[in-house]
């Protein structure tokens, strides 16, 4: 007898034997047991989630000899003819390969003669999407009064290629990728009816694989169970998939916590060793960074319980910081990607691992003892320093250039450092003041710590005089709202602390006072920026090169200036 594989051996034959989309088969099951059926049905999804096999199975609930039920009994002539693909009132059309407005036609024509051996002849048409116009418009009317013999099961990978006239015809059911762990689960009952010994390790790496789908998952348990001469072992998947050990990734990022470029490159070097897929490290590397963020941020979490590298994990995260985690997981997703264009795959990982290495967050100015008094190691004295700076400081990014490609990348951008909690400002002692002994508005207001509405009316204000303990402050009429109770005495009272003395604050109108707020300076900075960052793309010599050239023009509104 010739050899099975597992993906059809085990392909489902009731709702039951579904994995991982219940939402679909509650709603399919309730419509067959109360008799409410529509005419047609749309199934979306990736490939390998069910949706070919839910058709199936629901061409059996319609038909079986014993009755319409949810529940078919699988073996009658009806149930075993479906099973076997043979089902004469089960037409399976391929519209990738029947697309034509002629082979739609054929099916409407069938459409109006009774079923042979059912009570329904059911119409499966797949990868539905690729049907031409003409096609889809004469498959309209008969979609939408269909015979009352006639179901239409129709099924899709890319549901927005579809008319908005056949999906408003349609009850969609949108098939969800599995979970790994419903991918493993589904896995071990196979190989235990299978009697296969294999290792959990194994199944793991199997079903990451998978990427969502249960038959690429099949598909791949059985190269694996024939590479491992009939057992399934991790080391043997591994070598299979070009995946390597979750022991490995962690090496990169020790590496990374101790800013050494040669322990780096020997990690680098000795998972290049087992020729892996370099994409699948980088997809590795994010999913660890993901769960160190979960570490270090959600209190209560911890790793899962089956894992063997929770200690290791735990170290990790109390010596990475928290921005560094976010940035390294940003450059092994945009890596991942660029490895296609890369001189080579290994190339395009090292410098991804490399770019992680220059690109760390400066300190913010604080010094390592704070940092690490936050829960993050002080940098180490080796790690080199933060590279790239804009030529010149220019400080501006290009958006666009119609129809060309932008003139040149923008720069990695560390995370902006979290806001500061909004909190009263604990005593700073005297401000330095001006030659006529007033405060510097600018730097009180940051020594306040005045944010929100209490920063918009500070930011729009300008310090005029001092009278005794009372600083004079000037407004704008369109300003003059913002200065009500409770702000002016939450103000009071930040602005006291900052200063280190109880002072009371008076505002008065004053027509002439926007250009000498904080708030009309930054505009004006703003403005200036702006405008530099203009001219200097317009200056810029490739980009006069590719208006001469190619005819391209910049885009005014994609211009923005650098931010630090």
């Amino acid at each position: 007898m010739s050899y099975q594989v597992l993906a059809r051996k085990w392909r489902p034959r009731k709702f039951a034997e579904l994995v991982g989309q219940e939402h679909v088969v509650r709603a399919l099951t309730n419509a067959l047991d109360t008799g409410r059926m529509h005419h047609a049905y749309l199934f979306t999804g990736t490939r390998g989630v069910g949706k070919t096999t839910i058709a199936r199975i629901f061409a059996k609930s319609l038909n079986c000899e014993r009755g319409e039920s949810a529940d078919p009994c699988g073996e009658c002539a009806v149930c075993t003819a479906v099973d076997a693909g043979r089902f004469v009132d089960l037409l399976e059309i391929d519209a990738a390969s029947n697309t034509g407005v002629d082979d739609v036609r054929e099916v409407i024509e069938n459409a109006q003669y009774a079923p042979a051996r059912g009570r329904f002849k059911v119409y499966l048409v797949d990868e539905v999407h690729m049907l031409s116009k003409p096609a889809f418009n004469a498959l309209l009317k008969t979609l939408e009064e269909p015979p009352p013999h006639v179901k239409f099961l129709l099924a899709t990978t890319d549901p927005q290629k579809l008319p908005v006239t056949v999906l408003s015809r349609c009850l969609k059911f949108n098939l969800k990728r599995l979970l790994p762990e419903q991918i493993s689960g589904q896995m071990r009952h196979i190989l235990g009816a299978e009697n296969i010994p294999y290792e959990d390790a194994a199944i793991a790496e199997l079903a990451r694989g998978a990427d969502g789908s249960l038959r690429d998952g099949l598909s791949l348990l059985d190269q694996a169970i024939a590479y491992g001469g009939g057992s399934l072992r991790v080391d043997d998947v591994r070598a299979m998939l070009g995946s390597v050990a979750r022991g490995q990734v962690l090496g990169l990022l020790q590496a990374l916590a101790e800013g050494s470029g040669e322990a780096l490159m020997a990690e680098c070097a000795r998972i290049a060793s087992f020729s892996p897929d370099f994409g699948g490290v980088l997809d590795d590397l994010a999913s660890v960074l993901h769960r160190l963020q979960l570490i270090q941020l959600v209190p209560g979490y911890r790793p899962e319980q089956d894992s063997s590298d929770d200690a290791a994990l735990v170290a990790l995260a109390q010596q990475l910081a928290p921005e560094d985690v976010q940035l390294y997981y940003q450059i092994a997703t945009t890596g991942r990607r660029d490895l296609a264009i890369a001189p080579d795959a290994r190339t395009g990982f090292e410098m991804a691992m490399l770019r992680m290495l220059a690109f760390r967050p400066a300190d913010g100015g604080g010094s390592s003892t704070e940092r690490s008094s936050a829960g993050a190691a002080p940098r180490a004295p080796s790690a080199p320093p933060r590279a790239a700076a804009p030529v010149a400081n220019e400080r501006m990014h290009v958006a666009s250039v119609t129809e060309t490609p932008a003139p040149r990348a923008a720069p990695v951008a560390a995370p902006a450092p979290a806001p500061a909690p909004v909190s009263p400002a604990p005593s700073r002692g005297p401000v330095a003041t001006d030659a006529r002994g007033l405060p510097h508005w600018d730097v009180l207001i940051e020594q306040a710590n005045l944010r929100g509405p209490l920063g918009q009316l500070a930011q729009n204000a300008a310090l005029r005089d001092r009278e005794g303990q009372t600083l004079v402050l000037a407004l704008q009429p369109a300003h003059m709202h913002l200065a009500v109770e409770p702000m002016m005495s939450q103000m009071e009272e930040r602005i006291s602390q900052a200063m280190g003395e109880r002072v009371r604050l008076r505002f008065v109108e004053e027509r002439g006072a926007a250009a000498e707020t904080p708030a009309a300076r930054a505009a004006n900075a703003r403005e200036a920026a702006q405008s530099a960052a203009e001219q200097a793309i317009e200056e810029d010599p490739l980009v006069q090169s590719l208006k001469r050239e190619f005819g391209a023009r910049v885009v005014p509104q994609s211009i923005k200036p650098f931010e630090n």
